[in-house]
């Protein structure tokens, strides 16, 4: 690997113009691809073989053209105090504007007129129209959302409060503000740790052209593969951070290959055989992590994880490519300038691989300081290796305690009282439920599937309605509406309770359990679906799926690591450590987005359950990313155990090169995951806020604190491996040491100082 890997810098480096035009080429394409078939992406949520989504499809198939499978926009009206939505005037405004919503849009299918449905509060005050239509809300075209909100706002002048919501509302998310903040803290960061304006551009350009050429071919797939909106955003987000990082980490080893006095070309191909083959296996644990996302079996889910995977791949690639190739344009200038006059001023001593502090001082890798002193990773390593139990026990403990609110973690799909107060979606949620009760904005919708019955579905369903009637926390039970064809049946149960509670949640089942019975007397099959129970679904799937999910993955990414390692502990501490990370990132959206703790910090306006898909996917994702730093950290550690340190100094010479490294790279992806908390979009703002915190908790509690404590705790035992597994297990040299020796011999080039780059 290494040796490829050192042929391929070496590759791009001289042939720079050639690779930066292909990368130029395929942003171009995938562009073009883009603006050519660039379609909005699925609003559709499905949960193959659940029973929600067995009464989905028998709807769609019963009810042909009901709009079903359409959007729907609810539009609330109240009338002024004091006064009633039945008095003549404001009847007659529903009316119109009940007409303006008919005629508003070709792509209305129907409007239903409160007082021809009864959909009038019981205290005369309130009444809603239903308007569904042909297609799905993220097919609307912006004249039927402005022809929604016309009808809407001359309602509102005729003196009425008039509110809407639905999945007619829904549009793709876009990035703000925010997410620019972001992007230009992590180039601050470049700057700071890099100490020259071109060094840190290079990996902020690479990522920006990986993330274009990922993003618009995933745009450009959107409508063929069927993709979720929020797809694009959770692949630029991963493909940024990942994209930055890599690029980060193979630039400083190029920069420290140049202090030891390397030529250009050389330093190039070194750093790719060297700081390449980690960016390699941490890309990999991380595609895994994102791909094993398909064992959920959610077709959302794997699509996601699928894309995100596909971005990162990217990440991987123009590191590998297009850094070398632009270091080859980017000559000195790469280095800072105290660097540059030091290279001027004589050539460099090379240093020792193989001793623990030999570096020169003021080394173009920051691993020392100007006046020799040994730099922050170095003290910090020592520190830490003097009282390793005691760092160990704190730092164990004290993310144990952060991960205790995880305990209390529930789950559901957002709704439209999730959404801020100052939204209109918001506000059409609180009237109704003000107004019919806190369970109308969550029915439930109950499929009697009545052909095999001995009496028909309306006679079943009503046996059904009979009994659902007399459970508890039922609020409403509405007649039976058959289909043209009298084999099915639907019965609207509107509970008592909010839709996410664990009161409906209990309906839910209780109405379930009555389904035997109902087959036994009469022969029907009955089916609940609904959000809410679309909700009760997913979450129970994502809990069934879950180990299995951690099985596969972890035990994936456990075997990689052995080969990375050639260590049997050194992967067992990753995997717990990372358990603890994801554990304390969890317990802390809990106590966010469940809790409500500083839940204004982070524009938070209404807790509830946690977004039923979003804890699997940190889970994958923040394994990959934990797994990201184990090998760009450990690997430098291995590198100089294999070269003939002890294992305490080879702690302290990986903390010496790689400390700076990781913290300015955990940083960056700190502030790009952050950037997503604007977002108003509830599962990209707990993503955003949950791998931000999830890095921030793994970078620098575990693999910066708990790893040099365990393997301080370990010494040399944590290098073990079976002799008979070592045997079979191909060797891969990431660290590098074939690659060493084979430039030891009489063809390694030799060890000057270029007067110019080649």
């Amino acid at each position: 690997m290494a040796t490829f890997l050192y042929r391929l810098g070496r590759l791009s480096f001289v042939r720079r113009r050639l690779v930066v035009l292909l990368w130029v080429v395929l942003l171009g394409l995938a562009g073009a691809g883009a603006a050519a078939n660039s379609e909005p992406g699925s609003a559709e949520f499905t949960i193959p073989g659940t029973e929600a989504q067995r009464a989905f499809d028998l709807l769609n198939e019963r009810y042909p053209g009901s709009g079903a499978d359409g959007a729907t926009a609810r539009v609330v009206v109240r009338a002024p105090e004091g006064e009633l939505i039945t008095d003549p005037a404001h009847r007659a405004a529903v009316q119109d504007l009940v007409e303006d919503l008919r005629t508003g849009s070709d792509k209305v299918a129907q409007v239903a007129d409160p007082y021809e449905t009864q959909a009038v509060s019981q205290d005369g005050t309130t009444a809603y129209a239903q308007v569904s239509y042909l297609v799905k809300g993220l097919e609307l075209e912006e004249a039927d959302r402005d022809a929604l909100e016309a009808a809407v706002d001359a309602g509102r002048a005729t003196g009425l409060t008039v509110e809407m919501g639905g999945d007619a509302l829904l549009e793709i998310p876009a990035t703000g503000i925010t997410e620019v903040i972001g992007v230009a803290v992590a180039a601050v960061a470049l700057v700071v740790t890099l100490g020259s304006l071109v060094a840190a551009g290079l990996p902020l350009l690479t990522a920006l052209i990986g993330v274009g050429v990922a993003v618009a071919t995933i745009t450009a797939l959107t409508a063929t593969l069927d993709l979720d909106s929020t797809t694009p955003i959770l692949a630029m987000m991963l493909g940024l951070a990942v994209g930055i990082d890599y690029a980060l980490f193979i630039v400083s080893r190029y920069r420290a290959e140049l202090a030891e006095g390397h030529p250009h070309r050389e330093a190039a191909g070194r750093a790719l055989g060297t700081a390449g083959s980690a960016v390699v296996f941490a890309g990999l644990t991380v595609i895994i992590a994102l791909a094993g996302l398909a064992v959920v079996n959610i077709p959302i889910l794997t699509k996601m994880g699928l894309a995100a995977a596909g971005s990162v791949a990217v990440a991987v690639l123009i590191a590998l490519t297009m850094i070398p190739a632009l270091l080859g344009f980017a000559g000195d200038r790469i280095l800072p300038r105290a660097a540059r006059r030091a290279r001027d001023a004589g050539p460099a001593v090379p240093a020792a691989r193989t001793t623990g502090d030999a570096s020169p001082a003021g080394t173009a890798d920051g691993s020392t300081g100007a006046s020799g002193r040994p730099n922050l990773g170095t003290r910090w390593a020592r520190w830490v290796l003097r009282r390793p139990l005691a760092v160990l026990l704190v730092g164990a403990v004290g993310l144990g305690a952060l991960a205790l609110p995880a305990a209390d973690l529930e789950l559901g799909l957002p709704d439209d009282g999730s959404k801020p107060t100052d939204t209109t979606p918001r506000r059409a949620y609180d009237l109704l439920a003000e107004s019919f009760g806190a369970g109308f904005n969550g029915p439930l919708m109950v499929v009697v599937d009545g052909r095999d019955a001995a009496d028909g579905a309306t006679a079943a369903a009503e046996r059904a309605r009979d009994r659902i009637a007399g459970l508890d926390d039922v609020a409403v039970v509405t007649e039976p509406m058959p289909s043209e064809d009298g084999s099915t049946a639907i019965l609207t149960v509107i509970p008592a309770t909010k839709p996410l509670s664990t009161e409906t949640e209990d309906l839910v089942g209780a109405i379930r359990d009555s389904a035997a019975a109902l087959h036994t007397d009469t022969g029907a099959t009955l089916l609940v679906t609904g959000q809410t129970a679309m909700g009760i679904d997913v979450s129970q799937k994502l809990d069934d799926a879950l180990l299995p999910y951690l099985a596969l993955v972890v035990g994936l990414a456990f075997l990689l690591l052995i080969l990375v390692f050639r260590s049997l502990l050194v992967p067992l501490k990753a995997a717990l450590g990372f358990l603890l990370s994801v554990l304390a990132a969890l317990g802390a959206v809990v106590a966010v987005f469940q809790w409500g703790w500083l839940g204004g910090l982070f524009g938070v306006e209404e807790t509830g359950p946690v977004m039923s898909l979003m804890p699997i996917f940190l889970v994958g994702v923040v394994f990959g990313l934990a797994m990201d730093y184990e090998v760009f950290l450990v690997t430098r550690m291995r590198e100089a155990y294999v070269h003939g340190l002890p294992p305490e100094q080879a702690v302290v010479t990986g903390f010496r090169h790689g400390a700076r490294v990781v913290t300015a790279a955990a940083i960056i992806m700190i502030s790009v995951f952050a950037g997503f908390v604007g977002s108003d979009e509830p599962m990209i703002k707990m993503i955003g806020l949950g791998l931000a915190i999830a890095v921030f908790f793994d970078a620098f509690v575990v693999r910066m604190t708990l790893v040099p404590a365990v393997l301080g705790l370990l010494g040399r035992s944590a290098w073990w491996l079976p002799g008979w597994l070592d045997r079979i297990l191909p060797d891969v040299d990431v660290e590098g040491e074939k690659l060493q020796q084979r430039l030891a011999g009489p063809d390694t080039e030799p060890r000057t100082r270029e007067s110019a780059v080649p």
